[in-house]
């Protein structure tokens, strides 16, 4: 029974990606809705990511400092891992799976209230693709934005990473610059970069099929906001494994 809804849901999820990604009708609108989606999910997404990439980039670099390194490693030890970290997996991965909870539910339960509104049915009389004029710029603008947001994180973290050195005194500035500059590989910046594509799309479509796919009223809305969230942190999971054995 579990296998046969996974499937149906899949083929319904195929189903309406191939209505979303059709020629848009209105150009000009689809650009007010593009700029629309960049700022709302994009753009409001900027605080909460630079405030959660400084303290964990401040709480790595401590972490590595008090409790791995040794007499054994050379002294740039925790700048160097703090920097692998970001660029690896936190400012890629895990802050895409902070931002599935917001943006993912926001997508979610506003396609599902227009749904149990009838906004959606009424756009469908009046003869409009509604898939593809309410979905298309949410994947788009969140696939704008994504990779900024990642480059954003990145940087903040580093700069978390040398408050711990301006400000607690846990490693020195020249050890922690040492660190950041040591065997640096650029290839693993794009790679985050990379990622963080298919997880906004992740994000954006899963969420988007869950709200658009409503049946019910505002309790199912939540629940949809709700399976929205898990279904994409699970599918970012899966995908993180899969693309970290690709582009390695």
């Amino acid at each position: 029974m579990f296998i046969m809804n996974a499937l149906t849901s899949l083929g319904r999820y195929v189903e309406l990606m191939g209505r979303t990604f059709s020629r848009p009708e209105r150009w000009r609108m689809f650009g007010r809705q593009y700029v629309k989606e960049m700022a709302q999910l994009g753009t409001d997404s900027i605080g909460i990511v630079l405030l959660i990439s400084f303290f964990i980039g401040a709480v790595i670099c401590i972490q590595i400092k008090l409790n791995i390194q040794s007499a054994w490693m050379p002294l740039w030890v925790s700048g160097y891992v703090t920097r692998e970290i970001m660029l690896l997996e936190f400012s890629s991965s895990i802050m895409c799976l902070i931002l599935a909870g917001k943006v993912g539910s926001n997508i979610a339960s506003e396609l599902g209230t227009m749904r149990t509104t009838q906004q959606i049915d009424a756009l469908e009389t009046m003869g409009v693709n509604s898939a593809s004029f309410l979905i298309l710029p949410k994947i788009m603008g969140l696939m704008t934005m994504i990779p900024m947001l990642v480059v954003f994180s990145t940087v903040s973290g580093v700069i978390g990473a040398y408050a711990t050195a301006w400000i607690g005194h846990i490693i020195t500035e020249t050890d922690l610059t040492a660190g950041m500059q040591h065997d640096f590989v650029p290839w693993f910046f794009w790679m985050g970069a990379i990622k963080s594509l298919f997880f906004a799309f992740i994000i954006s479509s899963v969420s988007a099929f869950f709200g658009y796919t409503v049946e019910g009223g505002s309790i199912d809305v939540g629940k949809a906001s709700t399976n929205a969230v898990v279904s994409s942190s699970m599918l970012i999971l899966f995908s993180d494994l899969f693309l970290t054995n690709l582009l390695s």
